[in-house]
């Protein structure tokens, strides 16, 4: 190999044998292989400081996310310990109680430490934002004036709120507080049992003359409405049972002792309405086997037959029971009514729903419902010995053919008195009319009629957002400039009421429209009234 200096050497002398050409290519082969070395002596070192590089920067990841896991856990077990000391204290009048549980369940209060409570901060704006990662020296006068105003008003914040800090006490304060509070539970008595779904605290309630707290026994209603009835349930008040519905479940004895129409929430947070059952309510609740004379259709009936106290009422068809009670209640304890049932079944669950009714009266309120219903199971065709020597107000007759048990009935009527008769359907209308032309029976048919129920819903009229809507009349002049442009005071009022909370008498429209769901048709009355030929 030709070394640098020699081929560059002027004084290099050609030998004879060597001609000039053979000369220059040797020279140029020579600076070739001298740099090919460099090149490749440059590129292996360049190689070894990238892998270098490579191996640093992984060292640094793996450094910085080992640094980062240390921090997050640091942090976890600091979260972990201020829950575990939240758990464990005890507030009273804003100081802190640390409770400290031994083996035997006791537990021993240690003294009470001095604690300050801080008013939340506001946020900050994004020039007080900025300002604070300024140094000093580069913010403007204006700017430290305004900063300045704000600690101000801070420590006037902080001196107007009351001093909360509690000094440090004895142990003899300690016992006498502990004394104060001897009737209260301890800390794990607050804490349901583990069956226990739902706790309520019991309140002390100032009854009004008359008033009764609920009890064991009684029939309650429970109910859940949003925009309609969600829920409807009727059930006896029972120790030990649960309210269970599918927004969540309710203790019976959470219940009791409550008043009624009150809102008890569920364990999930759903307040329900707890109410005693009416007489209607319980018609339309109760176990049932035949079809019932519907409410509406009882007080219509009532009012046809003028029944009043110490009336003696006849009813055919006794059915669920739920003509006996409205008859009972009319005719009250100085009345009586006869109820006769042709089936067997029909007789024996009449005769339980009346039972059931009138021991949720006397624990209502404190006194016996008139046990003024004989029940009876005879057919009226053929069961005149049990009408021999009676006389009745009014007469009451919900059969599928009424006119067969008219001839039995009608003699034990007093004149001028009324038979009511409960029909399903017009085809037994014709065939009662029928059956009283074709008999000498002296009564008069004054009415036919048909009692529909349409229920309506009317409710304040809302925007999408909740808010109530407001009437806007038309006024001519009112809220216009002389140029006959709106001003602006009178949509500054006009916002003003849309946002108010409690809108005052009149200024709300309301909606109203039949309800979406409405009762089917029941039945047809007929009023017949016996007359002297």
């Amino acid at each position: 190999m030709i070394s640098y200096s020699a081929a560059i050497s002027p004084k290099k002398h050609f030998s004879s044998a060597e001609s000039p050409q053979s000369s220059f290519s040797a020279f140029f082969t020579g600076w070739d292989r001298h740099h090919s070395f460099h090149l490749v002596t440059f590129l292996n070192v360049t190689m070894a400081l990238k892998v270098a590089l490579h191996r640093l920067v992984f060292t640094h990841r793996t450094l910085t996310i080992w640094a980062s896991s240390q921090r997050h856990s640091r942090h976890r077990d600091l979260l972990v310990n201020l829950s575990e000391s939240v758990r464990d204290t005890r507030t009273f009048s804003g100081a802190a109680v640390k409770r400290n549980d031994n083996k035997e369940g006791t537990s021993d209060y240690s003294r009470l430490s001095t604690k300050v409570t801080s008013r939340k901060r506001r946020p900050l704006s994004p020039l007080e934002r900025i300002s604070g990662l300024l140094p000093q020296d580069a913010l403007s006068p204006e700017v430290m004036q305004l900063r300045e105003q704000e600690s101000d008003k801070g420590a006037e914040i902080q001196g107007s709120v009351p001093n909360r800090t509690q000094v440090e006490v004895g142990d003899e304060d300690i016992v006498k507080k502990s004394e104060h509070q001897a009737h209260s539970p301890p800390v794990g008595a607050e804490e349901l049992d583990t069956g226990s779904v739902h706790h309520r605290e019991k309140q002390v309630w100032a009854a009004l003359p008359g008033e009764r707290l609920l009890t064991c026994g009684e029939l309650l209603v429970a109910e859940y409405r949003r925009k309609r009835m969600e829920f409807r349930k009727m059930f006896q008040l029972q120790t030990g049972a649960r309210l269970e519905s599918s927004w969540g479940v309710i203790l019976h004895n959470d219940i009791a002792g409550q008043p009624a129409g009150q809102f008890l929430k569920t364990h999930r947070g759903v307040p329900i309405f707890i109410r005693r059952a009416s007489l209607e309510d319980y018609v339309l609740c109760m176990k049932r086997g035949p079809a019932i004379a519907y409410p509406k259709d009882a007080a219509s009936m009532l009012m046809m037959m003028d029944v009043t106290e110490g009336d003696c009422v006849l009813e055919s068809g006794s059915g669920s029971g739920a003509m006996s009670l409205f008859l009972s209640k009319a005719v009250g304890s100085k009345g009586s009514v006869l109820s006769v049932e042709v089936r067997e079944d029909h007789h024996r669950r009449a005769v339980l729903n009346y039972n059931r009714w009138r021991t949720s009266w006397s624990l209502r309120r404190g006194e016996e419902w008139p046990d003024n219903v004989q029940f009876h199971k005879a057919d009226l065709c053929t069961a005149s010995s049990l009408l021999a020597g009676r006389g009745f107000h009014a007469v009451a007759l919900d059969l599928i053919n009424p006119h067969l048990v008219l001839p039995t009935v009608i003699p034990h009527l007093h004149p001028g008195a009324v038979c009511a008769v409960y029909l399903a359907n017009i085809t037994q209308v014709t065939d009662l009319l029928e059956g009283v032309r074709c008999s000498t029976l002296p009564l008069l048919c004054e009415r036919v009629i048909e009692l529909p129920l349409r229920e309506w819903v009317v409710a304040p009229a809302l925007q999408k957002d909740g808010r109530y809507c407001n009437k806007k009349g038309f006024h001519p002049g009112f809220g216009l400039s002389q140029d006959g442009e709106a001003s602006e005071e009178s949509d500054k009022e006009d916002l003003t009421t849309e946002e108010d909370p409690d809108p005052p008498f009149g200024s709300i429209p309301y909606i109203a429209r039949p309800h979406p769901e409405q009762m089917s048709h029941t039945a047809f009355l007929v009023k017949l009234r016996k007359c002297v030929q």
